[in-house]
């Protein structure tokens, strides 16, 4: 299911304390992305109208305490994967500044995997010899 413009507005403007936030449609939902020195980072997807921050073995503990799970893709049980990325509690909507700071470290978290990332290599370029 598509993700609504007035929806796409409104996560902008929360996520605004982060800097210039965009979302952008892909597979059916979106993606939350913030431009850094490194290149636009994902740091926040949405999907049926619901938005997933990126999580860790750091903020993890967080969302499970409060009953948030990951999100999960696939026709049928038996084809389900699930993402790093867990449902954001719906009290943290009514407190910017406590939204704030989750949404900061999962920037941070979606920051750090980007760097640690290898780069892909050009097509035809040759694998040096060792």
């Amino acid at each position: 299911m598509a993700v609504s413009a007035d929806y796409k507005i409104f996560i902008e403007e929360l996520f605004r304390p982060l800097g210039n936030v965009k979302v952008r449609n892909l597979f059916g939902g979106a993606g939350v992305f913030v431009q850094l020195e490194h290149g636009d980072v994902m740091f926040a997807l949405i999907a049926s109208q619901t938005l997933y921050l990126k999580v860790d073995d750091t903020n993890r503990g967080d969302f499970e305490d409060e009953g948030m799970g990951a999100f999960v893709y696939g026709g049928n049980k038996s084809k389900e994967a699930s993402m790093s990325y867990y449902e954001v509690p719906e009290r943290l909507y009514d407190d910017a500044e406590e939204f704030t700071e989750w949404a900061r470290k999962a920037l941070d978290i979606a920051h750090l995997a980007k760097i640690k990332k290898p780069k892909k290599k050009a097509k035809g370029q040759k694998k040096p010899k060792p």
